[in-house]
């Protein structure tokens, strides 16, 4: 049994990843999770329950992020032996965040009229913990582990289950009131509500039925009626903008010999645009600021200034004298030149950690510019083409967090990136998928302009406006209506969901007490 469990465990993790993009099967998620719940309420012990937590997770991560195979071997020039480990012992990290919350539910549940063992002893129609249990507790737990996962050793909240609903699911109509991860709760209550029914509909029929089926229509019905709900206002007119593609081979892109193929290419886009904001990918130009020729500067300035805008693009930044080096977005144009420097690095492909134990990684992998520092925290947003942009390069707009800071100053997002180290792989689509959440959550338009895709417009809504086809060359035309105001998330942060979390440890903690009651309750006679 344990053999099968394990296995559905994995097999249900796995599974889950078609429910995020580019698959959009958004029930999915809740559904494999449902499962999961059960598998915990059936676990003969917290250890069990743990297991489970932890198989679940090396499916869903082993098939939801494989592109880390593709970023460290394909273009890192990893050995394909020593990639594998790597991603396979990066997956297993991670994956113990869901086996955290598994052990920590069970632990819970022991203390609320269950003692485990099997489906026979779970959830009797007369056991009233069940509800708090598949309801509260494990969603919980779920929901800690995922802000846990986003926030330690430098967080890594891709692919959290608050994402797949975005952006047809009624719950994303939540993002903008708790943001990603109260998306995330709500969802996982949804899966707990789907467990319970599963558990009590055998024995107690339809009159059973009627809990767990309240709480998905009411948290459904909530959450389509508040995407009927515009919580920001629309601020000055609307402005062109134009989005370039350069579809930089990564492979290519850091070869000496194909820097003036590339400001060729880009010059000649931007020559093109007509608009009165531009914007290119990350390290657009593959060289530092101060290597860039004057002249070709100027011609860009000059561009942008006809237009009586500017343009924006990703290019590293040396600060010589300190010794440090950035990754930076710039500005030129009609306004005063600014930069944006990022802040959030990617451990390992950005920067090295503990470099006493990790010295030796630089040496195995063969990425340039491999370890850039980190910009101030509170950036101001960039103040361009009548605009307040807030900028997030790459993986940084996984952060919802950090995105916060530049708001609500800012009239509008952008995010520059290269997906291009990860392929044909899931990565850019997924990566798109969290884009979306971030236009949800602030209540604006975002700006996305990649190397080799996905280029495009989001609107407030998180649904797609435009985008071009991933790997090509082209220029997305389009126009930017810039926002004020605040949505909840932006007012409260993770301070909504977290007071919610602690009324339901209260809830809890009431339940612990009751237990004794509860178990007499579920083993009443007749």
């Amino acid at each position: 049994m344990t053999i099968w469990r394990s296995a559905a465990a994995f097999a249900l993790g796995a599974a889950s990843v078609a429910g995020f993009a580019p698959f959009h099967l958004y029930a999915l998620p809740i559904l494999a999770l449902a499962f999961l719940f059960l598998l915990w309420e059936w676990s003969p012990s917290a250890r069990a329950a743990a297991w489970l937590g932890f198989v679940f997770g090396m499916g869903f991560f082993l098939v939801g992020t494989s592109w880390i195979y593709i970023s460290l071997h394909t273009f890192g020039g990893m050995p394909a032996a020593l990639t594998a480990v790597a991603t396979f012992l990066f997956c297993c990290v991670v994956a113990l965040y869901p086996a955290l919350a598994g052990g920590l539910s069970r632990l819970v549940a022991a203390r609320i009229g269950q003692r485990g063992g099997g489906v026979d002893r779970a959830a009797r129609p007369g056991d009233s913990g069940a509800a708090i249990r598949l309801l509260l507790v494990m969603p919980m737990f779920w929901t800690i582990g995922e802000l846990l996962r986003g926030h330690l050793l430098t967080g890594f909240p891709w692919l959290g289950l608050g994402y797949s609903q975005v952006p047809e699911s009624p719950l994303a109509g939540y993002a903008a009131l708790l943001g990603s991860y109260g998306v995330t709760w709500l969802s996982a209550i949804c899966a707990g509500a789907l467990a319970l029914l599963v558990t009590q509909w055998p024995r107690a029929g339809a009159r059973a039925a009627w809990l767990p089926l309240a709480v998905i229509v009411a948290i459904a019905g909530a959450g389509a009626a508040l995407r009927s709900v515009t919580w920001t206002t629309p601020s000055g007119a609307p402005i062109s903008v134009a989005l370039l593609q350069g579809n930089v081979a990564q492979e290519r892109k850091f070869n000496p010999e194909v820097l003036p193929a590339i400001f060729d290419q880009y010059r000649t886009m931007v020559e093109r645009a007509d608009a009165k904001l531009i914007i290119l990918p990350e390290t657009a130009f593959p060289i530092f600021l101060h290597q860039l020729e004057p002249e070709y500067l100027v011609a860009l300035a000059d561009h942008a200034a006809a237009k009586g805008g500017d343009i924006v693009f990703g290019i590293a930044l040396a600060d010589i004298g300190a010794g440090t080096y950035y990754n930076t977005v710039v500005s030129v144009g009609i306004s005063p030149p600014q930069a944006y420097r990022k802040r959030h690095l990617v451990p390992f492909g950005e920067y090295l950690p503990l470099r006493w134990m990790f010295a030796w990684v630089l040496e195995v992998l063969h990425m340039p510019m491999a370890d850039f520092d980190s910009g101030p925290r509170n950036p101001l947003p960039l103040a361009v083409a009548g605009q307040h942009l807030a900028v997030s390069i790459c993986y940084e707009d996984a952060f919802g967090a950090d995105m916060r800071e530049q708001l609500p100053a800012a009239t509008a997002l952008v995010n520059v990136s290269n997906d291009a180290w990860f392929g044909e792989s899931l990565a850019a689509e997924q990566h798109w998928q969290i884009a979306q959440m971030r236009a949800l959550e602030s209540g604006r338009m975002m700006l996305r302009a990649n190397n080799t895709g996905i280029t495009g417009i989001i609107g407030i809504d998180g649904r797609t406006i435009g985008r071009l086809a991933p790997f090509t060359a082209d220029m997305l035309t389009g126009e930017l209506q810039g926002r004020a105001g605040s949505t909840p998330y932006v007012r409260w942060g993770e301070w909504g969901l977290i007071i919610a979390l602690g009324c339901v440890g209260l809830l809890i903690m009431l339940g612990i007490k009751m237990s004794p009651r509860l178990r007499v309750s579920s083993h009443r006679p007749g």
